[in-house]
């Protein structure tokens, strides 16, 4: 029988989604699940983009152009000019998703054995698609007693060798919720320019920071705008993941004559899913100021209840709507499962994601969660409940 790929080994299981087929027990057992596993925001879609798919008009359902509409591409760039952020057209391409915005970067920049620098815990995917070009990540481990706030630049320094092609950063953070300080992006900023390396800056959460410190863009930094490659996506900001729509943005034309090719060769972006997202950058701002003082409610209320139970810390999260807690556990892969698996308080239980998986390296997150806080303020009052006991009744197993 002919063996799979060494890729296909070496991929990694996502830690958001593997435990699954655990939870899909726990249902059919009756227990309910409150999911803090997943950035799957459960507000409304803007009315505006609904409406776009429940009107159709279309009598062919045809591809779209492999860089995506134009019409979108100008409504993405008048966008972006309300974060100071200049833009033509043609520096946008429109992406299934921001997950294959990564992937052609990388597929376009990359070489097979190329390393790139990444802060950790990070977004669990990177790696994956890191494995799909055939290059390496070399972590650079930031930590919560800091509050996950960059690593020294000496760190980054120790990393750079002959093979090392980038940085790539993501701000606000997925999964620790932290905004990167104009110091620590001019930080960045001056690695990639003192060794001439690419920057890919995941900013897929602009739309949510809470803290009077400002968004500093990659595209924000002096002196290396033919460096950058940004990576975004409508999913969060207008609760459309499903719909798969992204955007690769850089105004280095030589990347982007090479991510078309990758474009191409996929045919196109979702044509009913550019529908929807044009018609969502029309929303009324009371869309966007509603859905943003949720998650500030949400956020304080996850937040102080995390630190009010015994052995649990959480900094607080500045951006984003995760955070990575520390647990009084020694292996929060087994907890999650068990949470799952053998556990449940008064007929429900929670999953969460371990956050070892945000890490490259064994080792590191062994007693850390990322939680999403993704649910309503009733049922994340509730899901704390539930982590304090099955915290009290897991460290209580073997007495």
């Amino acid at each position: 029988m002919p063996h799979i790929s060494e890729r296909a080994v070496l991929m990694p299981a996502s830690p958001i989604r593997k435990l699954g087929p655990l939870a899909d027990a726990a249902k059919a057992r009756g227990t309910k699940i409150y999911h803090l596993n997943i950035g799957q925001p459960d507000l409304q879609t803007p009315e505006v983009g609904l409406n776009a798919l429940r009107n159709i008009d279309r009598t062919v359902l045809e591809y779209s152009p492999s860089d995506g509409y134009l019409s979108l591409r100008k409504k993405l760039v008048e966008y972006y000019e309300q974060y100071q952020i200049k833009l033509t057209p043609e520096d946008v391409i429109v992406t299934t998703g921001g997950s294959e915005a990564v992937l052609f970067a990388f597929m376009s920049c990359l070489n097979p054995g190329d390393e790139i620098i990444v802060p950790e815990p990070a977004y669990a995917n990177y790696m994956a698609f890191a494995i799909s070009a055939g290059a390496t990540i070399r972590p650079v481990v930031s930590t919560i007693e800091q509050g996950f706030a960059l690593p020294d630049v000496d760190e980054f320094e120790k990393l750079i060798n002959p093979r090392t092609r980038g940085i790539l950063i993501c701000n606000p953070n997925n999964p620790t919720g932290y905004l990167y300080t104009r110091r620590e992006m001019d930080r960045i900023r001056d690695l990639v320019k003192k060794h001439d390396l690419f920057l890919f800056s995941d900013e897929v959460y602009r739309e949510f920071i809470y803290t009077g410190s400002p968004y500093i863009s990659a595209f924000h930094l002096e002196g290396i705008e033919e460096n950058v490659v940004l990576i975004d996506s409508v999913s969060k900001r207008y609760s459309e993941c499903g719909i798969r729509i992204g955007a690769l943005i850089t105004k280095n034309q030589e990347i982007r004559e090479a991510v078309m090719k990758f474009c191409q060769a996929r045919l196109s972006p979702p044509l009913l899913g550019q529908i929807v997202a044009e018609a969502s950058i029309d929303a009324p701002r009371s869309y966007s100021t509603e859905v943003y003082e949720e998650y500030i409610e949400r956020r304080k209320c996850l937040i102080d209840g995390l630190n009010r139970i015994p052995g649990v810390y959480s900094p607080i999260p500045m951006g984003a709507f995760y955070t990575v807690a520390r647990l009084p556990v020694d292996n929060s892969d087994d907890f999650c499962a068990w949470c799952l698996s053998d556990f449940e308080y008064e007929g429900e239980t929670i999953m969460m994601a371990p956050a070892s998986g945000f890490y490259s390296e064994p080792g590191f997150g062994q007693n850390e969660v990322r939680i999403a806080y993704v649910l309503k303020k009733e049922d994340l009052q509730r899901a704390l409940v539930i982590l304090g006991k099955a915290l009290e009744a897991y460290n209580n197993r073997n007495l």
